[in-house]
């Protein structure tokens, strides 16, 4: 193994034991997080990756030419689900931010929200006949169980991913832990992936149409939700010894919150120009992911005219780009800094991940339903995959030197809202995904309801591989031209880490400890 997990083992043998380490709230120094937390903190990504995989990439498909809900509509879904998160998921940050109980102030969350989020996906995949016979019934389902849905994922995803950022307070520490959930969360998706185009539509149902058959869809469902309840529950559990390691909001006297609160605590995080220029660029990131995740399986079935069995198999520039990834990501930043990082791997994302589609519309990609061709795929895909996987990692792993700051700044630590505004981000790159997909299937491609690979005019494929090809990059090359304003590099953190301990000795010195 890497140098920087054998520190990390090296590090709980020192302390006797991983839960005796020292308290970062009590100690200056950035100790290495023990390998057993960084893999009990990273397995819970898997819950987050296998409800978002089955929504992003069957929700649309499933919705558009099974149940024959027009793609508009099932956009417009999506769009008012981004309301209520635009809603809940600062709000659900800030009461994690402020919360107080035996187990800490995220693990509460982190045991709530797996059963009823199961749950939740479960439905969202089996509305009754009664529904699936009105559009009206069935648009209004699909709505009412997404922004469920998207809610439960919040009360898990953000304080999960605050107490990471709580985990280390050392600039590339942090990369490291981030690097675990990454790589967990590409197991979670590689998981149901599998399970769906090798077992269920590459197997089971493979005679009775695979993923354009109903039924099918009850069974990776069911994968998802036992995926979902596993790691979520397993994250919980094995990070609960590190409840007292965890920082608390010294400050906050109350620990209530009020509407004001809630508003002050948004504005106060708001104001902090790193963070703006995060958040812009995910902005555009989701343009071009949201985009690519939701025309996957269109483009799998219509446009390369892919057996399951060959996109079961589309999962292996994941395992090779992420893996890869994992194991650079903190050395990049060492070398280079996370600003360049985060830039420069936005950009690659975005090329990389359209340059199958823009050299097949070119005349210079194998034919279609070829093996050469899924190779073809998994090759350029590998690096799309390396630089999404890095920049995943940069971005975390940012935004908890961002909490560090904001802590310098107004004594308050708020990791959940600044990570409410990742979950917040992540779906949204679902949701306007699927807005993005669904106009452009309605209006400008105009792939009808239960179509035939193979026997769709070639006009409409055109016009699919144009908005997966070129149109589908632009966000993402935006983005990597923002990400440029942030600022915040390993002397500055250093800097703010001695402010930060200057300040707690002259508390201590004035409160006579």
């Amino acid at each position: 193994m890497s140098d920087k997990f054998q520190s990390g083992e090296s590090g709980s043998r020192s302390n006797g034991s991983e839960s005796s380490r020292t308290n970062p709230k009590d100690s200056g120094e950035a100790l290495a997080v023990p390998l057993r937390t960084k893999f009990f903190f990273g397995v819970g990504a898997g819950g987050e990756a296998a409800s978002m995989w089955i929504f992003n990439a069957l929700g649309l498909l499933f919705y558009q030419q099974i149940l024959g809900l027009p793609a508009g509509l099932a956009g417009t879904a999506l769009a008012l689900a981004i309301f209520a998160d635009a809603i809940t998921d600062p709000l659900i940050g800030a009461i994690s931010d402020r919360f107080r109980s035996r187990l800490g102030r995220r693990h509460p969350f982190l045991f709530t929200a797996p059963i009823p989020l199961a749950i939740c996906v479960f439905l969202i995949f089996h509305p009754p006949q009664f529904v699936v016979q009105s559009q009206t019934l069935l648009f209004s389902w699909l709505c009412l169980f997404t922004i469920l849905q998207r809610t439960f994922q919040t009360f898990y995803v953000v304080p999960h991913l605050a107490m990471g950022a709580e985990l280390s307070k050392d600039y590339l520490e942090r990369t490291r832990v981030m690097a675990f959930n990454n790589l967990f969360g590409l197991y979670g998706g590689m998981l149901m992936h599998l399970i769906a185009w090798f077992l269920v539509f590459g197997f089971i149902f493979a005679d009775q149409g695979a993923q354009l058959y109903r039924p099918a869809y009850t069974w990776i469902a069911l994968a998802a939700c036992a995926i979902i309840l596993v790691s979520i529950f397993a994250c919980a559990f094995g990070t609960q010894d590190q409840i007292d390691h965890l920082k608390s909001n010294e400050n906050n006297a109350s620990g209530t919150l009020s509407f004001g609160s809630f508003y002050r605590d948004i504005w106060s995080v708001l104001q902090n120009r790193n963070y703006l220029y995060l958040l812009l660029g995910l902005f555009f990131l989701s343009l071009t992911i949201g985009t690519h995740e939701t025309l996957a399986i269109y483009m799998g079935t219509f446009f390369w005219e892919l057996t399951p069995y060959q996109i079961g198999f589309l999962v292996l520039n994941n395992i090779i780009g992420v893996h890869v990834g994992f194991f650079l990501a903190a050395r990049l930043h060492d070398r280079f800094d996370k600003r360049w990082t985060i830039s420069l791997s936005a950009i690659g994302l975005s090329v990389f991940w359209s340059m199958s589609a823009n050299l097949a519309l070119l005349g210079a990609a194998p034919a279609n339903a070829s093996w050469a061709l899924v190779a073809f795929i998994i090759f350029l895909g590998s690096f799309s995959s390396f630089f999404g996987a890095v920049l995943n990692i940069s971005v975390m792993s940012a935004l908890a030197d961002i909490a560090d700051e904001h802590e310098l700044n107004t004594g308050m630590r708020s990791e959940g809202i600044f990570y409410s505004a990742r979950a917040f981000f992540a779906k949204a790159m679902n949701a306007v995904g699927h807005i993005v997909a669904g106009l452009a299937l309605q209006y400008y491609i105009a792939l009808p309801p239960q179509s035939v690979p193979g026997d769709v005019p070639a006009d409409i494929i055109f016009r699919l591989g144009i908005v997966d090809g070129p149109l589908a990059m632009i966000g993402g090359i935006i983005a990597g031209v923002v990400y440029l304003g942030y600022r915040i590099d390993k002397t500055a953190l250093g800097s703010i880490h001695q402010r930060l301990r200057q300040r707690q000795q002259e508390q201590e010195q004035q409160s006579g400890l």
